[in-house]
């Protein structure tokens, strides 16, 4: 399998949650080691988290930012989740693929 390179935007956002960690980390006074040991990773996980190392697992950048009080998305979670239900229930419960001939891209 080919490894994926990220696109400039995605390495930008993962610079800039990386950095949001790491400063919320420092206003608590906390040590990278005690972050690392409660999110259950290790302190050089760590360091490419706060540093925006897009290969890092989703999860634990996710748990390091609520670790330390990073606002993901809504910081009302119940009504984020009932906004993407409601969203989710639009969609057509079956997609149905077409190949290229069926694809009409003549604007």
């Amino acid at each position: 399998m080919a490894t994926r390179t990220p696109t400039p935007k995605t390495r930008h956002a993962v610079r800039i949650l990386g950095a949001q960690i790491s400063a919320a980390r420092t206003r608590r006074q906390w040590t990278a080691q005690r972050l690392a040991e409660q999110i259950n990773v290790s302190p050089p996980t760590l360091r490419k988290i706060e540093r925006g190392d897009p290969s890092v697992a989703i999860g634990s950048v996710l748990d390091a930012a609520v670790a330390v009080g990073v606002p993901l998305f809504d910081s009302d979670l119940d009504r984020l989740a009932e906004h993407i239900e409601d969203r989710i229930a639009l969609l057509p419960a079956r997609v149905t693929p077409i190949g290229d001939e069926g694809l009409d891209d003549d604007f």
